[in-house]
């Protein structure tokens, strides 16, 4: 039971945070309206592929040091479920841009920065495919991974703000919290932030734990 109590608390939260989201009310609010709901679903996403990133991050570290395999396949497994997080965000970001900007993809700095961080990390899957042995491809991809990091964070963070953006608290636009994220919506957004975030890293678990075994019986 010590071992699932968190699985069963990330199922129980993304059921309550969908439900919720979809029957709840929400401030109406001129544009957004009933979209708003996907607030729930897309910057979950988001939060979730960054706590996975961050994970791979810290494998990647490690295994410089250790020289571990184990270390290796965490960090390039977390990476893997990361990037889904990252193409569910741009997804469910795109669907929210058609029915409150007009179209899917407005070229918007936030939306062209996100996809960039995305590619980045589909770069680092491709460097570790394009170098056969083992040891030299864990430590190139480790150290690309190093730097990739903190490349995300700026074009996510940081480039977004420095210029016009149609996303809220981007160019000058409010954040959410500033004028309609009230407590009905908190009581489900943090639910569905840290549900998602449970179970991104529930499937890295189990996509590691496949790796390895079958690592394990290419030894045989």
């Amino acid at each position: 039971m010590n071992k699932i109590w968190w699985k069963i608390l990330a199922a129980v939260l993304v059921i309550y945070s969908t439900i919720a989201g979809l029957l709840l009310g929400v401030p109406r609010l001129a544009i957004l309206n009933e979209t708003i709901r996907n607030l729930y679903f897309h910057v979950p996403m988001w939060f979730a592929m960054i706590v996975l990133f961050s994970i791979s991050v810290f494998y990647s570290i490690k295994n410089l040091n250790s020289q571990n395999e184990t270390d290796d396949l965490k960090a390039v497994e977390s990476a893997n479920v990361g990037i889904i997080f990252g193409l569910l965000g741009l997804v469910t970001g795109a669907v929210w841009a058609k029915f409150t900007w007009g179209q899917f993809w407005s070229f918007d700095p936030k939306q062209n920065f996100a996809a960039i961080s995305i590619l980045l990390y589909c770069a680092y899957l491709i460097l570790r495919n394009a170098i056969e042995e083992e040891q030299k491809r864990a430590k190139i991809s480790a150290i690309y991974n190093i730097f990739a990091f903190p490349m995300m964070v700026v074009l996510l963070f940081v480039l977004p703000r420095l210029q016009d953006s149609l996303h809220p608290g981007n160019g000058g636009n409010p954040g959410f919290n500033s004028y309609d994220l009230d407590s009905r919506m908190r009581m489900v957004f943090y639910p569905a932030c840290l549900g998602w975030i449970l179970i991104g890293y529930w499937i890295y678990t189990i996509k590691f734990r496949i790796r390895n075994l079958q690592n394990q019986a290419q030894q045989f």
